[in-house]
């Protein structure tokens, strides 16, 4: 295996990670830096898939136990019944929505410019909302109606935009909607294993002519460094959302965003604007 793939499975399996329970857009951060790896292909972007498992893994033994307590209840324990039925309420606007706009927005939007552009836009709404006032109520996931699920699934949907962050629009949405900061966060933890679990798959059956044994070792690195990357994030957002808000995120995607759009606007890098 060439030592040149292998490292760029390694950067990319470690941006996934990092990137895929902030809210700054895994999906962004990896257009970009497959477009500056020369790695966003066909070939590319199956591996994208491969390595977005790794990082459900790691919410999955994250929370191991509580996951296990659910499926251990789910025909006999009435919350672990709500919880269930949550998840799938919340799935559903953005698995309806992919299916019907999904190639749509992947053949005009999934590029680095429009990336871009979506994460100084996204900032402004983390801003806005941020500085809003908000009444909680909703202090746990457990408490969460299914109204509630619906309500953050519609704010997940606009993560089918590149750019726009998946647990980025689920934490900010279930914010607004009056959820606490760790039960909206915790929740999107929750939310990303049902629809990225479904999205993986999905998309290895539909890009399943491009599998091939030769990539296993390129597999093995992302899919490791996503798992291990992802996991220490996790606990690290969960410490720091005691404390913190997500107003350094929206500067971090400002900064990012025009960074990006300077570089595109005076040619010092090659970016795929199409």
């Amino acid at each position: 295996m060439d030592p040149i793939l292998l490292l760029k499975a390694l950067i990319l399996g470690i941006v996934e990670g990092l990137t895929e329970f902030l809210p700054i857009s895994s999906t962004g951060h990896l257009i970009l830096a497959g477009d500056l790896l020369n790695f966003n292909d066909d070939r590319g972007k199956l591996f994208e898939i491969v390595i977005q498992f790794g990082a459900i893994l790691a919410v999955v033994w994250e929370y191991r136990e509580r996951l296990l307590k659910v499926a251990q209840g789910a025909t006999s324990d009435p919350a672990a019944r709500k919880f269930i039925l949550n998840l799938f309420v919340a799935f559903l606007p953005l698995a309806i929505l992919g299916l019907a706009f999904g190639k749509a927005i992947k053949a005009n939007l999934f590029n680095p410019i429009a990336v871009a552009t979506t994460f100084i836009l996204g900032a402004f709404v983390i801003l806005w909302a941020e500085r809003r006032q908000h009444v909680i109520r909703v202090q746990t996931v457990e408490e969460m109606s299914v109204v509630d699920a619906f309500k953050l699934g519609i704010a997940q949907a606009f993560a089918l935009i590149p750019g726009t962050s998946r647990s980025g629009a689920t934490i900010i949405g279930g914010l607004l909607f009056g959820l606490s900061r760790k039960a909206a966060t915790e929740f999107s933890f929750f939310l990303a294993i049902p629809t990225l679990g479904v999205a993986t798959f999905y998309q290895l059956y539909k890009e399943r002519a491009l599998l091939n044994a030769d990539d296993l070792g390129m597999w093995v690195v992302g899919f490791i460094s996503a798992f291990i990357s992802a996991f220490l994030c996790v606990r690290w957002l969960l410490r720091f959302i005691s404390s913190h808000d997500f107003v350094p995120f929206a500067w971090y995607r400002i900064a990012f965003g025009l960074v990006v759009l300077a570089t595109w606007q005076f040619g010092w890098v090659e970016w795929t604007a199409h």
